[in-house]
This record gives structure tokens, C-alpha cells and sequence, in this order.
């Protein structure tokens, strides 16, 4: 509900209040959960009494926001009393005098319990500095692993806060948003959320590139007759099949969301017209014995299979092995009447609801403690394993983190039989260092499938991996490469670790020697410096660079003093010493140094930064090298460590980590680039013929005037494509170009690439 710029009297404010309640409390009736109306109804008016007053940004009632809360845990995810409860009591110790023993005092130990792990994580996952960011997210998952009930309601705080995103400045938007994309939204799909994912996708994608969103949200809509059609085609010989076989059951077509189709388009580099797969199939059937399920699923796969031609690679059970987060169906894709090929997924009602609300709802609280809860925790204790790395940097952490939420999984068997989940792209090594850090440490090889293969090898779903040791292997760093588990990455560090101890106080001594030698003070500003000289990652990186000799310290301590422009060297003693090590040729030149060192204005990051590019090249901002965004692209800015913007795309996989893990620095940036040209670089597809390649040169060249710096072609049994680099003023000349060269005869295709 949202009140923005509406003026209601308090009566009916009351009354909207007492509304959303009552339709949270009518929800909870409605469900099988054990009825404990009392407690919740006191939970309620506690809440209420806290926050009176209080309003949110967009105008309304805070207490609207905890009762939204309450009714997606309730609704959306399926949890119980509680549950409920703790989500209307959240924010209680967080914004008002209320305690968790006051809590405690009123509503018992479990829900102060749920309070307090959700006091602890408030405010978003992150904090305003970086080395508090890997801390607080430790935080969510340790709190996750006592009690899965406060990272679910933290979801549904995250999801309401998504759903009102629009009445924040946009600095924030970007932040919730990007974090969203970067943590809440694969963390929803490991859980189980489905729904709820795709949702908080949808809304990060469009708050992030809102011109995108309603392109393709218009383009789904103009394409809904067709696509009705082809489905109604599709769809009616398996109804009648199902209905022959007397089943009870619901069909419907599973549009692909706008965020995944924006995904599809960019990563394979296709237009709309070109996402065949907007839609699956769903078949939804009822069945009250679980042990028929399985087969009735089966039954259901010959009979489309009967009508339709399967696609041999594509067939997923889920059935005899669910996911690690409880997802159970059975997918087939076969090909439509079309000509394009069309997933159908098979599940029955009680799959339907765990897929839709996500199994961890039904973990403990509802169907017992004894079923189906092995997976989970294990996943739970992979977690616990990340959290064991010493003190990581927060995006490293984060990274880390990603590489278990956001991968599909593959299972695979050791010789005995047991199983084992593994995210995709997992390796030989993974295997071994998920049976145990000194496995890990002397692998030396596998044998997959009986045969022998390099610990880097790739593993597929249904492998047999047996792990060969030696006494004699050591872990080495480039070992990194050939991991895609984040306990193997973590395991592998803290073994690297152990070996590089000698070696880092060797580093250390060869530094204290050095420094005492130079009469240089260990807390003088340009020690800190020497770590991005050596681009090291930490000061142990760099005590390890100089302990094995890898660098001479005289070399860089003189690069580092030529590159520092200290704020005290106007002092005379410290100059003199400068000028020892040939930082500065004469007085004036440290104090231009000095002037370099000036702060520059504070950037007020509430409000849009116009960004400035005049004729003379003189600008306010700078190109992020990651990404290269030009004039016209959907952008953001960053604020580094200098105090200067960097631009970047949106889309830059860089952006999303700076937007999770220092969403204080972000600002909201609108272009103002008056002059200039800048890279762009376009990707070219068709059908070769002779003389294309000089028609499409001279229409770029003579008919657009636009500069060409590069051109790469590269034809191949009358197929061809071009990979063009030109100058641009701006986005909407690259368009423009790509449409001009969709009309060339026998050009297919033509699109902007990173």
C-alpha cells in the first residue's frame, strides 16, 4: 500500500492499518499451521503501540511495513505463528526503546530469539565500510544456521522493500537494487524461493534499467496473441492425453521472466524476436499418495513423448535426485508444432508448493524434522566452512560466496557410493577437497569413470570419482584456477597459508632489516603504499613477494617515494630524506605534490551527478576500464578513493560487486557530453556473398561518417561474421548503425557487444 503524495484523515489511516492486519490474520486461518491468533494479535498491537507516529519515506504508517512483512512470510513463503509474529516485531529494537528482553518478556525466547538474529542483520546486509561488509554477512548466514526462519523473513523484508523501492533517491535505489541482484536474489533460488527470486529480479532489473524493463515488458505484450496461439496448439493434444489417463491436473504456460529474457538476449547476443523459449509448459497434477508421484510423472513423459519429439539432451530428473534446496520435477523439452523447441515440466501438487514457496518453509516447521532436511543441512555446513577463512576481503568474500549460490549443481559418486552435490564446472580437486583439506592438499589426479584424468578435470552429473594422493604434493596457488566450490577456494587458501608462513617472516624480517637500516618509522603512511606497488592483495602478500625474493625491496621503496606525494613534505627533515631515496628533485616539486594531494569537493550522493565532457576533454568523471560504458548507456557512478566518479555500465559484473559492497559510494549519474567520440564495438552475422564485405564498409564509412578502428571477418561455409570497432558519439549512434546494417541483404544480425 502505498500513501505517497495522498492525504488521508487519521480514521482512515486507521482503518487501511486494521485492513492489512486483518488480511494477514485471515491469510494464517486459512493455512494448516497450529492456530495461535492470540499471540499474533498481541504481537500486533505491541508493534503498532512501538512504531505510532513513525512514518516510512513514501508518507505511510511505518507499522504497514512489518504487517507486509508478516503477510509474505505467511502467504508467500508459508511460515507459521511465529514466524508471523517476529516479522511484526523486527524493526521494534532496531528504531524504537524496546529491547530484546522486553521481548523476550512478552512473546517468550524463540521469537526474541528470531528478533534479535534480525536486529543483527538490519539495514540491509551491508554496512557503510568495506571491512564491516564481509562481517555483517557472516552474520546472516551464521544467524541462518541456527535458525533458517530469520534469513526467510529477511527475505521478505527485502522483497517488501523491493515492491516500495520507487518512493527512495535514486543513490539508494541502485544500492538496494544492485545488492539485491548481487546477494537476496540467488540466495531465494539456493533456498528454494522461486518465486520470489524471479520476483526480486524483475524489480532490481527495473529500477536498474528502467528503458530495458519496458521495452521488453511492451515487446511481451504484443507478442501474447501469437504466443497464445502456439501454445493452444501445443497444449491441446497432451489435455486430452491427461485426460484420457483420468488424471486430475492443471496445464498452463510459465512465461520466462523480463529479467531472464534480458539475460538471454545479452548473453547470446540476440534480439526478442530471436528468445524462442519465452514459455514452458507446466503440468501441475493432484495425487494424495506420495509414493505414486514418482511414477505418475513417468507416465505423463510417455505420454507427450508419444505426440512429440523429444530433445535427447534435455530431459532433467529432478524426481530420483532432488536439488540440494528440495526441488522435485521432472523436465522434458520437445519439439512444438512451430518448429522451436518447448520445455514441459512435470510436477505434483506438493512439488508445486515447495518449488513455488520453497522448501525451507517446510524444513522442521512443517513436515517433521526427520524428513528431507539432510540436504539442506549440508548445505548450511558449506556455509559454515566459508565463514572459517581468515579475514577476506569483503568482495573476495562476497565472490566467494556467489560461486555456491548461484550454481546449477551436478552430483557425483565416490567409489563406496555416497553422493555428492557439487556446483557445475566442479572438478577433480573439488572432490578432494570437499572429502577433506589434506585430501585436497596431496591430490595429484582422479580416476573418473575408472579412468585417469588431471586434477583439473570437469566433471558431469552421474560421474564416479575416486581421488589419488601423494605425500610428496604440495598445494600450489595456481590451483585457484581449477576450482569451482567455494570450500575447495577456501580450504585451498588456508593450506596455501600454512606453507607460505616461513616464507612471510622471512618477508617480515627482510623489511624490519630494511626499514631500520633507512631510519624509516613501521607506521610511516608510504609502508602502506608499498602494498599497491607490488599489487599485492595484503600485507602478507607483500611480506611473501619480498621472502621469496620475487622483488628487491630498494626498487620499489624508491617507485613507491616517487609515486607518494606525502602531506608533511613541506617538513624539511622528511624532505631530505626524500630526496635520498629520489622521490623529489628540489622543495617545489613536493609542494606541488602537495597541491595534487588538495581534497576534492564532497559529492552530495543524494541527489543525481551530471556528468561533464567539454570540447578541450576537461570532464568531472572517468571511464571505468572494466566496462566502457559510453554517453546515452544506462550507467552509475562510483566515488573511489581519490574522491573522483568512475562510470560504469550497469551491466558491468563490476558494477553489481561495488553496488553490494559499497553502496555508500554510489551515485545516480545523468550524461551531459556536449563533444568527443568514443570505442564501441559491434557484432555482425549473415549469410556471405560476394562483394558484402565492401558494401558494408562503404554504407558505414561514405553514407554514416563514422570512424572505423577496427574490422575483423572471418567467413566459413557461407556464413560469415564481423566483429566491427568504431567511434561513436554516443548509444543512440550505435542503434542507428545496427539498423542501418540489418538492411544490407544478407545480414542477420547486428548488435552492440561488450
Amino acid at each position: 500500500m502505498d500513501l505517497t503524495n495522498t492525504q488521508y484523515s487519521p480514521e482512515d489511516e486507521d482503518r487501511m492499518i486494521e485492513d492489512a492486519f486483518r488480511d494477514v490474520l485471515n491469510g494464517y486461518l486459512a493455512s494448516n499451521h497450529r492456530k495461535k491468533v492470540e499471540m499474533i494479535e498481541k504481537a500486533y498491537h505491541f508493534a503498532r503501540e512501538a512504531h505510532k507516529g513513525i512514518r516510512r519515506r513514501s508518507g505511510e504508517p511505518y507499522i504497514l511495513h512489518p504487517i507486509a512483512v508478516a503477510k509474505i512470510a505467511s502467504q508467500e513463503i508459508g511460515l507459521g505463528s511465529t514466524s508471523i509474529c517476529a516479522a511484526l516485531l523486527h524493526d521494534v529494537v532496531e528504531d524504537t526503546e524496546y529491547t530484546v528482553e522486553d521481548i523476550e518478556q512478552h512473546f517468550g525466547k524463540k521469537i526474541a530469539q528470531l528478533v534479535e538474529g534480525l536486529t543483527k542483520i538490519s539495514g540491509g546486509v551491508f554496512g557503510d565500510k568495506a571491512s564491516a561488509q564481509a562481517e555483517n554477512f557472516r552474520k546472516l548466514l551464521l544467524t541462518m544456521s541456527e535458525d533458517i526462519r530469520v534469513v526467510l523473513i529477511k527475505m521478505a523484508d527485502r522483497l517488501h522493500n523491493m515492491r516500495t523501492l520507487g518512493s527512495m533517491a535514486p543513490n539508494k535505489q541502485y544500492k538496494i537494487a544492485g545488492e539485491t541482484l548481487y546477494i537476496y536474489a540467488p540466495l531465494a533460488h539456493r533456498l528454494g524461493l522461486f518465486a520470489i527470486k524471479t520476483e526480486l529480479e524483475d524489480l532490481s532489473f527495473k529500477y536498474e534499467h528502467p528503458a530495458a524493463y519496458d521495452r521488453i515488458s511492451q515487446q511481451i505484450r504484443e507478442s501474447e496473441e501469437r504466443r497464445s496461439a502456439v501454445y493452444n496448439d501445443f497444449s491441446e493434444p497432451i489435455r486430452r492425453s491427461l485426460d484420457n489417463m483420468g488424471l486430475k491436473y492443471e496445464a498452463k504456460a510459465r512465461l520466462k521472466s523480463v529479467y531472464s529474457i534480458w539475460r538471454k538476449m545479452e548473453t547470446k547476443h540476440i534480439p526478442f524476436e530471436e528468445v524462442y523459449d519465452l514459455y514452458a509448459m507446466r503440468i501441475i497434477f493432484d495425487c494424495d499418495d506420495q509414493t505414486k508421484e514418482k511414477q505418475i510423472c513417468w507416465n505423463i513423459y510417455s505420454a507427450i513423448t508419444d505426440l512429440y519429439r523429444l530433445h535427447p539432451d534435455r530431459t532433467r530428473d529432478w524426481i530420483s535426485v532432488p536439488k540440494a534446496n528440495g526441488y522435485q520435477a521432472l523436465h522434458l523439452t520437445v519439439m512444438g508444432p512451430d518448429g522451436n523447441w518447448i520445455e514441459v515440466q512435470i510436477r505434483s501438487r506438493r512439488m508445486d508448493e515447495i518449488a513455488e514457496k520453497g522448501f525451507a518453509a517446510h524444513w522442521k516447521y512443517k513436515i517433521g524434522e526427520s524428513d528431507e532436511e539432510s540436504e539442506l543441512n549440508a548445505w548450511l555446513r558449506t556455509i559454515k566452512d566459508i565463514l572459517d577463512n581468515p579475514e577476506p576481503s569483503a568482495i573476495d568474500f562476497l565472490d566467494t560466496l556467489k560461486l555456491n549460490l548461484f550454481a546449477s549443481e551436478i552430483v557425483v559418486f565416490t567409489p563406496k557410493g555416497e553422493l555428492l552435490t557439487l556446483p557445475s564446472d566442479s572438478t577433480v580437486l573439488d572432490v578432494a577437497f570437499n572429502l577433506h583439506s589434506e585430501i585436497g592438499s596431496h591430490c595429484i589426479a582422479g580416476k573418473v569413470n575408472h579412468k585417469l584424468m588431471p586434477l583439473s578435470h570437469k566433471l558431469s552429473s552421474g560421474d564416479q570419482v575416486e581421488v589419488l594422493t601423494s605425500q610428496s604434493q604440495y598445494p600450489r596457488p595456481e590451483w585457484i584456477d581449477f576450482l569451482a566450490t567455494a570450500k575447495g577456494k577456501t580450504r585451498l587458501r588456508k593450506a596455501l597459508q600454512r606453507v607460505r608462513q616461513p616464507v612471510v617472516a622471512e618477508g617480515k624480517k627482510i623489511l624490519d632489516e630494511f626499514l631500520e637500516k633507512n631510519r624509516i618509522t613501521p607506521d610511516n603512511p608510504v609502508i602502506s603504499k608499498l602494498i599497491s606497488i607490488f599489487h599485492a592483495a595484503s600485507r602478507d602478500d607483500m611480506l611473501y613477494m619480498l621472502g621469496s625474493r620475487e622483488a628487491a625491496l630498494e626498487s620499489y621503496m624508491v617507485a613507491t617515494l616517487r609515486k607518494t606525494a606525502d602531506k608533511q613534505a613541506s617538513s624539511p627533515s622528511l624532505i631530505s630524506k626524500l630526496l635520498r631515496f629520489g622521490r623529489v628533485s628540489d622543495p617545489q616539486s613536493a609542494k606541488k605534490s602537495e597541491q595534487a594531494d588538495t581534497p576534492k569537493p564532497e559529492i552530495n550522493r543524494k541527489e543525481t551527478y551530471i556528468l561533464h565532457l567539454d570540447e578541450n576533454g576537461d570532464s568531472n568523471f572517468r571511464f571505468a576500464d572494466c566496462c566502457a560504458p559510453i554517453p546515452g548507456d544506462d550507467a552509475m557512478g562510483f566515488i573511489d578513493d581519490e574522491g573522483e566518479v568512475v562510470v560504469h555500465s550497469l551491466a558491468c559484473p563490476r558494477a553489481q560487486a561495488l553496488k553490494a559492497g559499497f553502496g555508500q559510494r554510489i551515485v545516480a549519474v545523468k550524461w551531459d557530453v556536449s563533444s568527443g567520440t568514443f570505442p564501441a564495438q559491434i557484432r555482425i552475422e549473415g549469410i556471405d556473398r560476394f562483394g558484402i564485405l565492401q558494401e558494408l564498409i562503404q554504407m558505414i564509412s561514405t553514407h554514416l561518417s563514422i570512424d572505423i578502428r577496427g574490422l575483423d571477418i572471418q567467413a566459413e561455409d557461407e556464413v560469415f561474421h564481423c566483429d566491427l570497432k568504431v567511434r561513436v558519439e554516443d548509444a543512440s549512434a550505435v542503434d542507428s548503425l545496427c539498423d542501418k546494417v540489418k538492411k544490407i541483404d544478407g545480414v542477420q544480425k547486428a548488435i552492440r557487444v561488450s
